[in-house]
């Protein structure tokens, strides 16, 4: 079953096409503006970081109707994909993979930020279900994905773009994102640093 939108496209769809519509907008007032070019490149950057947000939103939207074409139509066929947790929680290649149903577990994302070409995900199901997925997109499409299920994770950037005598004494790069564990003060769980 396919959820459509006004304009006869599935919502999801819909959704990245407005999204990609807002960008083009964004940047054709960038450019009217006649800015510096030197501000061009962190312009691209901001907006291909809300494209990647807005196809992995639209990828739950598609989930929670279970539209499973459209779904693959943000994935590559060859996903890679990695998991932590134990192993009967793999909920998401579950359902990637048509082992089970999207009503089987279901995603809602609490929170979904863009960092570069990646999008993580967190959510909550009940007490004793944390989620964090992280998606890696290229030119729009999602070529690895990330599943953490009860485990805090860490992101922090590898190689911030830094010149190197301002790194002097600094180990690790900048904390882009962390989990929200705000949400479970109280909670204990393995915690992981992904560097990307």
């Amino acid at each position: 079953m396919t959820n459509k939108a006004d304009s006869g496209l599935p919502k999801p769809v819909e959704h990245v096409s407005q999204c990609v519509a807002k960008t083009i907008e964004h940047l054709n007032q960038w450019v009217a503006k006649a800015k510096p070019v030197e501000h061009l490149e962190e312009c691209v950057a901001k907006q291909v970081e809300h494209l990647n947000q807005c196809v992995v939103e639209a990828l739950y939207e598609a989930l929670a109707c279970g539209d499973t074409g459209t779904v693959m139509g943000f994935l590559v066929p060859e996903l890679e994909w990695r998991f932590h947790g134990p192993p009967r929680c793999q909920h998401m290649m579950r359902v990637l993979t048509g082992e089970s149903d999207h009503t089987d577990f279901r995603f809602l994302p609490k929170g979904i930020t863009a960092v570069g070409s990646w999008v993580i995900v967190e959510g909550w199901e009940g007490e004793h279900a944390y989620w964090v997925h992280v998606w890696m997109l290229e030119e729009g499409v999602i070529t690895q994905f990330r599943e953490y299920f009860n485990t805090w994770i860490v992101v922090r950037e590898l190689n911030p773009p830094v010149p190197a005598w301002e790194t002097r004494g600094r180990r690790r790069g900048p904390t882009v994102w962390q989990s929200g564990q705000q949400e479970w003060p109280s909670r204990s769980l393995p915690g992981l640093v992904l560097a990307l």
